[in-house]
């Protein structure tokens, strides 16, 4: 009987392995600024990119920051610092009209239109204290994103059944009003690219009603002259929120 025994001790690329990999390195180094340049699609899925997983690597370094307190809706405004920066990166100037709306010192509900996942920035841009949004359930699962809004106090609902979300919706308004938290929702319930708007779900009312708080409406301007999804078009301009006087929805009982 023979016994074969194979060891590797040590392995190298052949000479010109490094060759092939250093001209592959060079032709990247080419097609990137030269597609940067000559094409807006690729502009904008580079902008993308970058803007998501910079986000992503944010959260990652805000995690440990937020994990002292646990989850805590003071730990929103360790994630507000840490994105304020990004509109700088991309050429974005907000700016806000009607912030003395916002009410001075009681829980409020805040509805705003939704254009895209650039909302973030804006949103970050006047988020007051103790506020949180409410977000779909599918982010709790984003990796290191969704764990960092987890641990902000972030609220998630399941879209696809009602009676949770009701449910979350109630334990929401006693929230507001014991934990004198402030909520952030978009009524439109997804995202519209084309500018209008689609009609609001009624969660963000009933919310208003069942804890009596005002509503604080925001109207973040139109993306279209510097952002599309459609026409993968992603420039620098100036934007604009304003904020109008909020309003108690009450219900009458005769």
């Amino acid at each position: 009987m023979f016994k074969y025994c194979i060891c590797v001790t040590r392995m190298e690329l052949w000479p010109g392995a490094w060759t092939v990999l250093l001209l592959l390195l060079l032709l990247l180094l080419f097609l990137l600024p030269t597609l940067w340049f000559c094409s807006p699609s690729a502009k904008y899925f580079f902008k993308m990119a970058f803007y998501n997983g910079w986000i992503l690597f944010l959260a990652v370094l805000a995690i440990p920051v937020c994990a002292v307190r646990g989850r805590n809706v003071e730990n929103m405004k360790i994630l507000r610092l840490m994105l304020l920066h990004i509109k700088y990166l991309y050429g974005i100037r907000v700016e806000v009209r009607g912030a003395h709306h916002f009410p001075p010192s009681q829980p409020y509900v805040v509805v705003s239109n939704h254009q895209s996942s650039l909302d973030l920035l804006g949103m970050m841009e006047v988020l007051p204290g103790r506020c949180v949004p409410i977000a779909k359930r599918e982010l709790l699962w984003a990796g290191s994103a969704g764990l960092a809004c987890w641990l902000a106090g972030v609220i998630f609902i399941d879209r696809k059944r009602t009676g949770d979300a009701i449910s979350v919706m109630s334990e929401v308004a006693q929230t507001l009003l014991t934990q004198d938290v402030r909520v952030w929702v978009f009524p439109e319930g997804t995202r519209n690219h084309n500018g209008s708007m689609l009609p609001f779900k009624r969660g963000a009312f009933h919310l208003a009603v069942q804890a009596q708080v005002p509503i604080v409406p925001i109207v973040m301007s139109s993306y279209q002259d510097f952002y599309c999804k459609k026409e993968r078009r992603f420039t620098s301009v100036l934007w604009l929120q304003e904020l109008h006087q909020s309003h108690v929805i009450g219900v009458l009982a005769y």
